[in-house]
């Protein structure tokens, strides 16, 4: 189902106006910030003046947004449904915001390699968080515990794994479109064992404790 043009009309003119009220201001720090009279944002905002191009185009910048997510129409489609692979454990969900990123879903149970040999690297950036028990993350030679609730982000060229530590463990994994296509050149499109890079990532926690490295 499309919006008329009437409903968009007035969705984009109540998202001025929350958007203004996010940043805390008034109709008249808006105007002055847009180079626009009060009387004139004022209309805008209750449907009494047209909305020109020029002048969205401003107020998008103002408030630091896009021209395209201010005008963007409502989406009928809203629930996901994830896409599962039971041989491998797996659940996927496409990001719809952006065809390049996909996320999964995924129940570990084994350690993770720990010979930076036969891990794998590959050009993309990863994100993961821990759903519930413990993972381990390595990057090369370097480990990383993270615990429940925590996340790591990480980029992919250096040598990575990941598996859980003393216990299985669930994690959900954010892949760039480098990352993924990097699993699946190497026939490994769920990723499992392997979801890390070398130095130079980053993940939450202190040292040797969650997230943190360990000897």
């Amino acid at each position: 189902m499309t919006q008329s043009d009437g409903e968009l009309d007035s969705l984009v003119r109540k998202r001025i106006r929350a958007l203004r009220v996010a940043q805390g201001w008034s109709l008249e720090e808006l105007a002055t910030r847009a180079n626009v009279s009060q009387s004139t944002l004022s209309r805008i905002e209750n449907g009494q003046r047209r909305l020109a191009l020029d002048q969205l185009v401003t107020l998008a910048r103002v408030l630091d947004t896009s021209l395209d997510q201010l005008v963007e129409t409502a989406s009928d489609d809203v629930i996901i449904s994830p896409r599962i692979d039971a041989a491998h454990g797996l659940m996927r969900w496409p990001v719809k915001g952006d065809s390049g990123i996909s996320v999964m879903r995924q129940r570990m149970t084994e350690p993770p390699l720990d010979n930076p040999s036969r891990m794998r690297a590959h050009p993309g950036r990863e994100w993961l968080v821990v759903l519930s028990g413990t993972a381990t993350l390595m990057l090369g030679h370097r480990r990383f515990r993270i615990e429940t609730n925590q996340a790591a982000e990480f980029p992919t060229m250096l040598p990575h794994a990941i598996g859980a530590e003393g216990g299985p463990c669930e994690i959900l994994g954010i892949f760039d479109r480098d990352a993924r296509r990097g699993h699946q050149r190497d026939g490994d499109s769920d990723g499992s064992r392997d979801r890390g890079s070398g130095s130079g990532g980053k993940s939450v926690g202190g040292d040797c404790g969650p997230g943190g490295p360990c000897p």
